[in-house]
C-alpha cells in the first residue's frame, strides 16, 4: 500500500488496513489530524497509536503515563536495556528508540501474526535496537539474562484481559530476576468497580518491590468507571514528585498514590499466586464505544 510523506495527501487517500491476526480482527486506522499516524485496534478494542513521523507522540493517555515513567529511569538520553511484555503497535518501543537513542530492547508479543502486520504497515526505524520475540510474556522474559533490564514494562491483554499467569508473584519473581538491582518495573492494569483485581495488582507487587507508586485517574481509584492504572515498582526510591507532577499536568489528569494511602488502598487486599490467579476482568462493552 503506497503512502505519501505529504500529511494533507496521507490523511485523503490512505485507508484503513483491515487484516486477521491470531488474537482477532486488527484494523489500521490512520489519524486524520497527523499525517503519518495510526491507530491500532483489536476486535474493535484500541491497542495502540503510533506517529510515524513523531514516535516521541504519545497519544493514549496510559502510553502517556508510562512514558513519564521511561523518561524518569534515567538521566535524559541515557540509553537504556528495556524489555516490553505486550507490543501491540511497538508503540512503547519506538518511545524509547526515540528518546533514548542507543537502548537496546527486547519486545515479547505471542501474537506473530500481527506483528507481521505491524512490521509491514507500521516499519520500525532500521537504527532502533529493538528484537522482537514472538512467544508467550512470561516464557520470553524467562530467556532475558538474569540483572539485563533497567525497566520492564508489561501490557499483555488477551481478548482485552490480562491473562492469570501474568498476575502472581511467581511472574515477578521472573521480573526481579530479569531486572537490574536499579531496574524498575511498570504495568498497565485494568479495572472498574470493585476494584478487587487492582488492589490485588498492588497487594502482589508490595510483596515483591521495596517502592511503589499509582497512576491512575482519579475517578477510576473511586470506582466510578473502568480505566487503566499504572503500577510503577522498584527497590529504590522512586521519583515520586516528578510523576506527580507530570501526571497532573496531562491532558487527562492522572493522580499518583504511593506510601500509606497506596497500602491502605488494597484492602488488605492478599498477594495473588499461581494457583489462585484468574484473568483480569473483562470491560463493559460501553468503554469501546
Amino acid at each position: 500500500m503506497g503512502r505519501s510523506r505529504n500529511p494533507r495527501r496521507a490523511a485523503a487517500a490512505v485507508t484503513a488496513v483491515e487484516e486477521a491476526v491470531d488474537g482477532g480482527l486488527a484494523r489500521l486506522v490512520p489519524d486524520p489530524d497527523r499525517g503519518r499516524a495510526w491507530t491500532l485496534l483489536i476486535d474493535g478494542a484500541p491497542q495502540s497509536h503510533v506517529d510515524l513521523d513523531d514516535p516521541a507522540y504519545l497519544s493514549f493517555e496510559y502510553q502517556r503515563r508510562i512514558g513519564h515513567v521511561i523518561d524518569l529511569a534515567a538521566p535524559p538520553g541515557k540509553p537504556l536495556h528495556a524489555v516490553h511484555l505486550g507490543g501491540g503497535a511497538l508503540t512503547l518501543a519506538r518511545y524509547v528508540a526515540a528518546t533514548r537513542p542507543r537502548s537496546t530492547q527486547q519486545v515479547v508479543e505471542w501474537d506473530a501474526s500481527l506483528v507481521r502486520l505491524v512490521r509491514r504497515e507500521l516499519p520500525l526505524d532500521p537504527n532502533a535496537r529493538i528484537r522482537v520475540r514472538s512467544t508467550d510474556a512470561r516464557a520470553g522474559l524467562g530467556k532475558v539474562p538474569d540483572g539485563w533490564a533497567d525497566l520492564i514494562v508489561a501490557d499483555v491483554f488477551s481478548g482485552a484481559r490480562t491473562p492469570a499467569h501474568l498476575t502472581s508473584t511467581e511472574f515477578l519473581d521472573e521480573v526481579r530476576r530479569a531486572l537490574k538491582p536499579s531496574g524498575v518495573y511498570a504495568a498497565n492494569l485494568a479495572d472498574g468497580p470493585p476494584l478487587a483485581h487492582l488492589r490485588g495488582q498492588i497487594a502482589t507487587v508490595a510483596a515483591r518491590f521495596a517502592e511503589l507508586a499509582l497512576i491512575a485517574d482519579p475517578a477510576v481509584l473511586r470506582g466510578k468507571r473502568f480505566g487503566n492504572a499504572i503500577l510503577v515498582a522498584s527497590d529504590l526510591p522512586l521519583p515520586l514528585a516528578e510523576l506527580t507532577r507530570r501526571a497532573a499536568g496531562d491532558p487527562h489528569t492522572a493522580r499518583v498514590e504511593h506510601g500509606r494511602q497506596l497500602t491502605d488502598f488494597t484492602g488488605g487486599a492478599p498477594p495473588v499466586t499461581d494457583a489462585a490467579a484468574v484473568d483480569s476482568p473483562a470491560p463493559p462493552p460501553s468503554v469501546f464505544r
